[in-house]
């Protein structure tokens, strides 16, 4: 094998292990246009933002809280990695008047996927969030082309428990909570002339994290607030099956189902979250305020900012 063919193979390598970091994989090109899409789920409203190069972007907006106050449109939104978007995908993101971008990538991922494409005059903020190690054991495991290495390092229920380590993470450790904090202030500090957009790899971990956070925080219903999160499995599946395809067949995994731990949000994850929130806090309202320093007046901020009546 030429030593051109082994570099294309370690960057290609790489760029996978990299974007499936905390269970993510880039975005590739869509068949929707750049125009906004609701579609309703049980009596909810989820606003994706249909992209070429990106397929987990969503507008935050619409879910009602116990109250009846409904999340303002145009205000938050969700994403994936927007390292691949096409020229009108950044005409799009212009359109939506976005003042602030935040990228939980950690600098491995920038590196392989590539920085954000925005439009001009708008650099994304970088608070990365710990990966807990994943990138190198990926990068060990899909590297070595060794389908009982894969096995081992995958296999048998090891990948799920990685992925529910890494979420236990969002909550035990303290740099990543100061990143979440850090974005829901900026969020809290802006109105409907400054919206904000935070994004990951594949915008459901860490990026599913922090929205659901967020909207609990306003005092949208927790079932409500799951629906969102487990929806980034319905934005992804066919793409994510073509990636697994692509691993396949190009002989790097004999069995690249290993991987769908890793590529989906799965409720057992959230909980293992939630679970550690409980025992290190006693309840969400406490992680808010104690676990990420948020005080009582910038949670009535981000409520006054978000929502109407």
């Amino acid at each position: 094998m030429s030593r051109l063919a082994r570099t294309r193979i370690r960057l290609a390598t790489g760029a996978v292990v990299s974007a499936l970091a905390i269970g993510c994989l880039p975005a590739t090109t869509s068949a929707f246009a750049a125009s906004p899409t609701l579609a309703t789920t049980q009596h909810e409203t989820v606003r994706q933002i249909p992209l070429q190069g990106a397929t987990n972007v969503r507008d935050l907006g619409g879910y009602r809280t116990y109250d009846g106050a409904e999340v303002r449109y145009g205000q938050v939104y969700r994403a994936d990695a927007l390292g691949k978007l096409t020229e009108s995908d950044v005409a799009a993101l212009g359109r939506l008047g976005l003042t602030k971008v935040v990228d939980f990538r950690v600098p491995v991922e920038v590196q392989y996927d590539g920085a954000d494409r925005l439009p001009p005059g708008l650099t994304a903020t970088s608070r990365p969030v710990t990966d807990n190690g994943l990138y190198a054991q990926l990068m060990t495991a899909i590297g070595s082309k060794d389908p009982v290495r894969q096995e081992e390092m995958l296999g048998d229920g090891k990948a799920a428990a990685f992925m529910r380590d890494v979420y236990r993470t969002f909550v035990t450790h303290p740099e990543n909570r100061a990143r979440f904090a850090e974005t829901l202030r900026d969020i809290a500090n802006s109105n409907r002339r400054s919206p904000l957009l935070y994004h990951c790899t594949s915008g459901k971990d860490r990026t599913g994290w922090t929205s659901y956070v967020l909207l609990r925080a306003l005092g949208v219903p927790s079932r409500t607030a799951e629906r969102d999160y487990l929806a980034s499995n319905t934005y992804r599946a066919a793409h994510d099956a073509k990636v697994r395809d692509g691993l396949k067949q190009s002989g790097m995994m004999q069995n690249p189902d290993l991987l769908i731990p890793l590529q989906e949000v799965r409720m057992d994850y959230l909980d293992a979250a939630l679970e550690r929130v409980e025992a290190d806090y006693g309840s969400l309202d406490r992680y808010l305020t104690e676990g990420l320093n948020l005080d009582r007046r910038t949670l009535l901020k981000l409520r006054a900012s978000l929502l109407r009546h």
